[in-house]
């Protein structure tokens, strides 16, 4: 069966000996010596000032809300993983959506204005399958109208734009390491700020406010990530160039062989990529359904991601109609790209494309 993505698992006898180390010092969680490691290198592969560790994804957008005390609305995309909308909803915020660009899938610049009201706190765009925002763009309109920008970059781990790491600009950006992902720490997440107050006030809040043995100074909760998981990241920082050079190699070969057939996703100029997913839209969502059942025939299995678009959600009021994302969301198909995946079967899931379409 060959899904999606596949795990990556990172030589075992390295992991062992991290998970020796926590053996010997009894330091499972609480801000280890690991999850310290873990964070020092990563600030510095990534090119940032600060990095803030947690226990996943979704709950680093909901620290982020809280470390930026939002209220109200938040300008945001339907075309993203649930969480960036329900993470949202669960600390009373209510998403504004606004729709996308027909060719990049991210947030489009032109479309926030209209819907900023007194009421507006915040924007949140998605680095969409890791291509960079219009990040000058949106900061040009959050500095006119004083609003603060948090990023949802679960897919833009080591993503650059003009030269320096995309997870620098907004308020703060947030990224998932999901086993799934490009970089993995079993499950975690992790905060960029670059404001040091707000890093010190992150920390607090992802350990139940407390700020000293005898004082809770914020109403907090259970965020951290453990040693294991920081054992897990560290063995794949180590990896993670060769990770990426396969990823690179499959992307390519998807492309030549697939450019006149589907269209792509349009990159960034101004970024670079790190070869996370590979989406490709169908002429329409019959045509779709013909190459993902002729695929599953075969023990194939892309995903329709993101699928459904996030605005027909029922629990979101008021209702708002963003027609190019629902579009897109029915024609929209990740194929498999993982390191590991061989050359053959890629093959195979290019004929199988080609004889459907």
């Amino acid at each position: 069966m060959i899904n999606v993505t596949k795990v990556y698992l990172p030589n075992k006898e390295k992991y062992k000996k991290y998970i020796d180390e926590i053996y010997e010092n009894g330091w499972l969680t609480n801000n280890g010596p690991l999850v310290q490691r873990l964070e020092k290198r990563l600030a510095e592969y990534l090119g940032v000032k600060n990095i803030v560790l947690v226990s996943n994804g979704t709950v680093a957008l909901e620290i982020a809300y809280r470390t930026l005390g939002l209220k109200g609305f938040v300008v945001t995309t339907p075309f993203s993983f649930v969480a960036t909308t329900s993470s949202l909803m669960t600390n009373q915020l209510l998403p504004i959506f606004a729709d996308i660009d027909p060719n990049s899938f991210n947030l489009d610049p032109k479309n926030i204005e209209k819907f900023i009201t007194p009421n507006t706190s915040a924007i949140l765009p998605v680095h969409v399958f890791g291509n960079a925002c219009e990040v000058e763009e949106i900061e040009q309109i959050a500095d006119k109208h004083n609003l603060k920008v948090i990023y949802d970059a679960a897919h833009a781990f080591d993503v650059k734009y003009k030269g320096q790491s995309v997870l620098n600009y907004g308020d703060v950006s947030t990224l998932s390491f999901h086993s799934t992902k490009l970089f993995h720490s079993i499950e975690g997440g992790a905060l960029i700020i670059n404001d040091d107050e707000l890093v010190q006030k992150a920390r607090y809040l992802i350990n139940f406010g407390i700020k000293s043995p005898e004082e809770i100074s914020e109403l907090g909760t259970n965020a951290k990530m453990n040693e294991f998981e920081a054992a897990m990241g560290l063995c794949m920082l180590d990896d993670i160039e060769e990770i990426k050079l396969q990823r690179k190699n499959i992307l390519y070969n998807y492309r030549k062989q697939l450019k006149d057939l589907v269209q792509f996703q349009k990159q960034n100029e101004n970024a670079t990529e790190n070869y996370s997913y590979f989406p490709v839209v169908f002429e329409n969502e019959a045509q779709l359904l013909k190459v993902q059942k002729a695929l599953n025939e075969k023990d194939i299995f892309p995903r329709r991601y993101f699928y459904p678009s996030l605005d027909i959600l029922e629990y979101i009021e008021p209702k708002q109609e963003c027609k190019i994302s629902r579009e897109i969301s029915k024609r929209i198909l990740c194929l498999p790209i993982f390191a590991g995946l061989e050359s053959d079967v890629q093959q195979k899931i290019i004929e199988i494309i080609k004889e459907n379409i």
